[in-house]
């Protein structure tokens, strides 16, 4: 249960942080009239192809001070250039720009333009980047692999990876044992086994009792990601 309070902590707040990144950016790189937006847009697509590595990455955080702590499963992942590349070709092609002009007329502002009247129009986008973060964020277990030693901040599936190595271990001894350790083991491996699907079916549930609501913003999602932006 520690492992699912934390893994629900982190999907609402990692995806929350997300959008709180990912749509503004979007935002401004879809304007025509944003200066140096090529300039930005190359650099962020670079970091799709090229990385400092693990080691780098692991030193960063560390000389952060952010290992062993909540922050280094929601701040590295911040930002997806994937997810910002499909939003901000989303604004593109449904926020057409005279709306902005007549925003700008009334003497709307940038930031009032952006939450009054893009936000609203937006939620297709809203909902499949929010599906996509959440997702990622539920499946994840490498960064605290990495980055976290305390079990009270793993997340549910450092837990389910322990039960599976454990189940591996028991079937190794089972195939070494001999007599009443046979019978013994066999009884283990048998609850080892209900628990690992136990754990399985629990840790799905909730991503496919979201997904209906979701599936129809989802599918479009997919399609204005197929565009050229």
């Amino acid at each position: 249960w520690t492992g699912y309070r934390n893994t629900v902590f982190y999907t609402v707040l990692g995806t929350i942080i997300n959008l709180f990144v990912t749509l503004p950016a979007a935002y401004s790189l879809s304007r025509k009239d944003f200066y140096g937006r090529n300039f930005f847009t190359a650099i962020f697509t670079f970091t799709m192809f090229f990385s400092g590595g693990l080691i780098p990455t692991y030193l960063i955080i560390k000389g952060l001070g952010l290992r062993d702590t909540i922050w280094a499963m929601l701040l590295p992942g911040a930002a997806s250039m994937y997810n910002i590349i499909v939003t901000r070709t989303f604004f593109q092609s449904n926020i057409p720009n005279e709306l902005r002009e007549a925003a700008e007329i009334d003497g709307c502002s940038n930031t009032r333009l952006f939450l009054t009247i893009v936000l609203p129009l937006s939620t297709p986008i809203i909902a499949v980047m929010a599906l996509f973060y959440g997702v990622g964020h539920w499946n994840s277990y490498f960064s605290a692999l990495i980055y976290l030693s305390k079990r009270e901040l793993y997340p549910l599936q450092l837990f389910l990876r322990e039960i599976l190595i454990l189940n591996e271990m028991s079937t190794e001894m089972l195939m070494n044992a001999t007599g009443e350790e046979i019978e013994a083991l066999a009884k283990q491996a048998k609850i080892a086994d209900m628990i690992k699907y136990a754990i399985i079916i629990v840790s799905s549930a909730p991503v496919l009792m979201a997904y209906p609501f979701i599936q129809k913003y989802f599918v479009k999602g997919i399609m204005v990601g197929a565009i050229k932006g």
